[in-house]
């Protein structure tokens, strides 16, 4: 417990020291604003390559010893059917949630903000393609493995595991145990990389914050006041649902569960990216008590699934946007939106701002002037701090809720 008290301390004062540093910079040397944010950022970014070098393997090892483990098909059904239907459920209570507060709070109607960031829109716009089912089974299905861990596309990689595990465990013992003792040892072997690329998490932290402070100052937090106001009640009543529902499955354990993953959440809102802290998250929840081979099941599904945060503000982002341009939204045209929203949405948690890209799409499919995203580039950055952190108290939540279900939480947790 000591040594996480003092990553997550030096987390807080590095984050503390980057936007110090970073307010120092637009304020007193604005020549140097752009050399400083793009040299100070490679510290966030050197932390974000060193986490996603792990990560497909990571996902690929743990879910196929997870799943061969278990061994009985009719096991791996029920405990998938079971996080489904936690993952459905949270998804449409997220859009619906962000549809119903946007329509209600409309920041769109009281808020005029410049159109910045043209340029950066226009190449969102350039790598944007429209939604159809054709593309959305080819997300889901990989033509190459090799290709799925290359581009860390962890839905596919999801997809090729499942398969590898439950043709293992048909397989026999005889043939099987060398592969998943072999896959068990490189799974434990990453898991303590991550102790060791974990304590690069502050300078990474550091990195991010001071770059994006220098750039933008602290006005920017002015310039967007009621739309970051309106998102982030928004966000903490979700936060509220999520918890109330957690509280109600896991009782008073709900705390000892929020103190044990208080350092995923605080780097995923620094570096914006879920991703970063799935294999932390993993090591948080088996020493909570869950199951590892739950563990290894779930939250792998989870960061394709669940994405509760993400799901807020893309509902949230298109309708404001749609706001600003003057355009109204029948009630059906909405509800269809966020029925979309639901299914292009999978497999994004894992990289910053990909959220962007599904909100392009989705406002260019419902007439909706897609370059309007450039009225919210500025700030994204800070929104998407908020719904990485939401993304991993969903999948938290969730993977603590299926092995709650299954009988196979350990009350009194794992060791420290």
């Amino acid at each position: 417990m000591k040594g996480q008290n003092k990553l997550f301390y030096a987390i807080i004062i590095a984050l503390t020291i980057g936007v110090i540093m970073g307010g120092i910079v637009h304020t007193q040397f604005t020549a140097s604003i752009e050399p400083f944010a793009k040299n100070i950022k490679l510290l966030g970014t050197i932390f974000i390559r060193l986490v996603q070098m792990i990560i497909a393997p990571l996902v690929f090892t743990t879910l196929v010893v997870g799943i061969a483990k278990m061994g009985d098909t009719a096991m791996i059904g029920r405990v998938g059917g079971k996080a489904m239907l936690w993952f459905i459920s949270a998804s449409l209570v997220s859009l619906a949630l962000g549809l119903v507060l946007v329509n209600w709070l409309e920041p769109g109607l009281v808020t005029k903000l410049p159109l910045q960031d043209v340029a950066s829109a226009e190449e969102i716009l350039k790598n944007t393609k429209g939604f159809s089912l054709e593309e959305f089974v080819k997300h889901i299905i990989p033509k190459s493995i090799f290709q799925a861990f290359a581009e860390n596309e962890v839905l596919q990689i999801v997809v090729f595991s499942i398969m590898f595990g439950i043709a293992l465990s048909h397989l026999g013992d005889e043939y099987a145990q060398p592969i998943i003792k072999i896959l068990d040892i490189s799974a434990h072997a990453i898991l303590k990389m991550v102790s060791y690329i974990m304590w690069f998490a502050p300078l990474g932290v550091l990195g991010a914050i001071a770059a994006v402070v220098a750039t933008n100052g602290f006005d920017i937090f002015l310039v967007y006041a009621i739309y970051l106001r309106d998102f982030f009640f928004a966000l903490a009543l979700l936060w509220l649902i999520l918890c109330f529902v957690g509280y109600l499955i896991l009782g008073n354990r709900l705390f000892e569960l929020l103190r044990r993953i208080k350092e995923p959440l605080l780097i995923a809102f620094s570096t914006t990216s879920s991703e970063a802290v799935f294999p932390k998250l993993v090591t948080e929840l088996e020493r909570f008590g869950c199951n590892n081979r739950i563990v290894s099941f779930i939250l792998p599904l989870g960061y394709s699934f669940n994405l509760d945060g993400s799901m807020m503000y893309m509902t949230f982002a298109s309708i404001f946007i749609a706001q600003i341009y003057g355009i109204d939204l029948s009630l059906g045209t909405q509800i269809t939106m966020m029925l979309v929203l639901m299914l292009t949405s999978k497999g994004i948690a894992g990289v910053p701002r990909a959220s962007l890209v599904i909100i392009v799409a989705t406002c260019s499919m419902f007439g909706i002037p897609p370059e309007g995203i450039a009225l919210i580039l500025p700030i994204d950055h800070f929104c998407d701090m908020g719904r990485s952190m939401t993304n991993v108290l969903g999948n938290a939540l969730a993977t603590t809720a299926v092995s709650k279900w299954e009988g196979q939480l350990d009350d009194h947790g794992g060791e420290l």
